[in-house]
């Protein structure tokens, strides 16, 4: 939904935008399974409260092959048993560094990632929050 007031970034400031969209490939292109991206955009959305992108990431990945099931519970993922552990660790992180707090202990958060995952994932897992967080805020300055 677009408000009369709405700013039009992508008019306003498009060399910006399209360096955003080309980092976004690049972080595509990293050794990151499809569906945990999916799941890592959809998860920071939803605490975003970014309506469009929630959408945009839940059809994603029903295309992709993702179960209406696991999506419709990704915002329970500690309630459920519907994701692997290498998925709850990196819902744990895109939550730390979606919703600062500092409380949290990121060594404690890492230590699990390195259970599953290569320096290098954690690495292209961290840029996939830093820009899902970076497209919701973008969104989320028009609603």
């Amino acid at each position: 939904m677009t408000h009369a007031t709405a700013i039009n970034h992508y008019e306003n400031v498009p060399d910006i935008v399209k360096r955003f969209v080309a980092a976004s490939g690049e972080i595509g292109k990293a050794d990151l399974e499809p569906g945990l991206r999916h799941l890592i955009d959809l998860r920071a959305s939803q605490i975003n409260q970014c309506a469009f992108c929630v959408k945009m990431h839940t059809e994603e990945a029903l295309n992709d092959g993702e179960s209406q099931e696991r999506l419709q519970r990704v915002i329970v993922w500690r309630h459920v048993d519907d994701f692997t552990p290498a998925e709850q660790a990196a819902f744990a992180w895109t939550e730390a560094l979606t919703s600062l707090d500092p409380k949290t202990d990121y060594e404690v958060l890492r230590a699990d990632l390195r259970k599953y995952f290569t320096e290098a994932q954690i690495s292209a897992i961290t840029a996939a929050v830093a820009m899902i967080n970076l497209w919701n805020r973008v969104q989320v300055s028009n609603h």
